[in-house]
């Protein structure tokens, strides 16, 4: 469902990304793994339409995507759940959630029941400020906020970053339901390698702007990949 072909993005005159492909089809996990500053976050900018690319391709449900606006591709059914979460801190929970309205239609603005399913303890907080929440029910925040857009394409960076342990098996239990759904493609940037190797079905690692390694989940090489994460 999403093909990106051999993309390059610039900040500047410095270039970011290299010549980047990577798929992710419906009903799959796709995870994008690195270290820091590789250009992970850089290529899912690109997905999302934050960032307009030098040259190459994104192709979206068969539609080519590249010079369309990040507001278009949220209508097109791309979400995406930004590091560092980007919660408003001075809404409420139940505020939060309603933003992700803006790209639906009408008839589809309320809050899933699934998603209080998914993350109960938002159910109990609607009324409480995403500013007092933990780090880890604000990331819990973040990925029911991006669902409420009803998305097809699912992008997370980096989910589990700074998350206690409990929590990152609540985000990965979610993960792994949202994928046997079968309605929806996820592309999942993670450098947590135990996380990122449990829910992959198909993987790539990058490496100064470079996608070095891919395959299949089944045939990923701990060793292979790890000198890659290691810093």
């Amino acid at each position: 469902m999403l093909q990106v072909e051999k993309i390059n993005l610039h900040y500047g005159a410095a270039q970011a990304l290299k010549g980047v492909s990577l798929n992710a089809e419906i009903g799959k996990v796709t995870c994008l793994m690195g270290r820091n500053g590789v250009g992970k976050t850089s290529t899912l900018r690109a997905v999302a339409g934050q960032h307009g690319i030098s040259s190459g391709k994104i192709v979206w449900d068969g539609t080519d995507i590249s010079t369309l606006p990040a507001h278009a591709r949220a209508k097109s059914g791309i979400a995406i759940v930004p590091q560092g979460r980007e919660i408003f801190p001075l809404l409420s929970v139940k505020e939060n959630l309603e933003t992700g309205y803006a790209p639906v239609k009408r008839q589809d603005r309320n809050i899933p029941e699934t998603i209080y399913e998914l993350f109960p303890v938002l159910k109990d907080m609607l009324n409480r400020r995403g500013g007092d929440l933990s780090g880890g029910q604000q990331q819990q925040l973040a990925i029911a906020r991006a669902l409420v857009t009803r998305p097809r394409l699912l992008v997370l960076d980096e989910p589990t970053e700074g998350i206690q342990p409990s929590i990152i098996k609540d985000i990965g239990r979610a993960i792994s339901w949202l994928r046997d759904q079968g309605t929806m493609a996820i592309v999942l940037v993670e450098q947590y390698f135990e996380f990122a190797r449990d829910l992959a079905d198909d993987y790539s690692v990058m490496d100064r702007g470079e996608i070095v390694l891919s395959g299949t989940g089944a045939d990923l090489c701990e060793a292979e990949v790890r000198r890659f994460l290691t810093v």
